[in-house]
């Protein structure tokens, strides 16, 4: 005698199903929400990327041919000027005062400085070698950070530093944000950075992603 199947549901517990037919059916709702997201998240990341590489690029160019922004025309590296004398020969507070002071115009210090603009500038606007750029940009940020040295409420000389923060402050957001581009591999999209990361050199030395 047949039995009849019941249309009924049962309550019990079921193993979930894990079938192809499941799998390929439609996507809902919610599937097409996670695309979009991760569809927008690339974006995000890409435009702060280049807003990033626009950041050092600007100062390279600016210390370079001296637009007059944070450079003065006619003070420029091709002028002659010294894009690390002004700046780490005004420190006046933090553990490394006098070692920024020596450091200040110093040839090395100079161009080390400029190649280190161009180079995290030129890695973040093409999305190529994200990793090496990070690791370059956060020691440069963190070098700047010693140099202003937010914790401090006085200057050597006694006056106000006008620090607003004790800590936080925008190398280290700087930082924190080229170490998030490097991680999320933010040059696949609107960059090279696939395209980088089948050269061979890259494949085989992942630091170099």
């Amino acid at each position: 005698m047949a039995v009849q199947q019941s249309t009924h549901r049962s309550s019990g517990f079921h193993l979930p199903s894990f079938r192809r037919s499941h799998a390929v059916s439609a996507p809902g709702p919610a599937a097409s929400a996670d695309a979009g997201t991760l569809t927008a998240r690339a974006a995000a990341l890409a435009c702060a990327r280049v807003l990033m590489g626009f950041v050092f690029l600007w100062a390279f160019l600016d210390k370079t041919f001296g637009f007059g922004y944070a450079t003065r025309s006619g003070q420029g590296l091709i002028d002659g000027g010294s894009p690390t004398e002004g700046f780490l020969g005004h420190v006046a507070v933090g553990p490394m005062e006098s070692t920024f002071h020596a450091w200040a115009g110093a040839a090395w210090a100079d161009w080390l400085f400029m190649l280190g603009l161009l180079g995290i500038g030129l890695a973040l606007t093409a999305g190529v070698a994200l990793r090496p750029a990070a690791l370059a940009g956060t020691v440069m940020m963190a070098l700047m950070w010693v140099a202003e040295w937010p914790p401090a409420k006085h200057l050597s000389d006694g006056s106000a530093s006008m620090s607003t923060n004790p800590f936080a402050d925008y190398h280290l957001v700087y930082a924190v944000v080229l170490i998030a581009l490097a991680v999320t591999a933010a040059g696949d999209a609107l960059g090279l950075g696939r395209l980088w990361a089948r050269l061979p050199i890259v494949r085989d030395h992942g630091w170099l992603r």
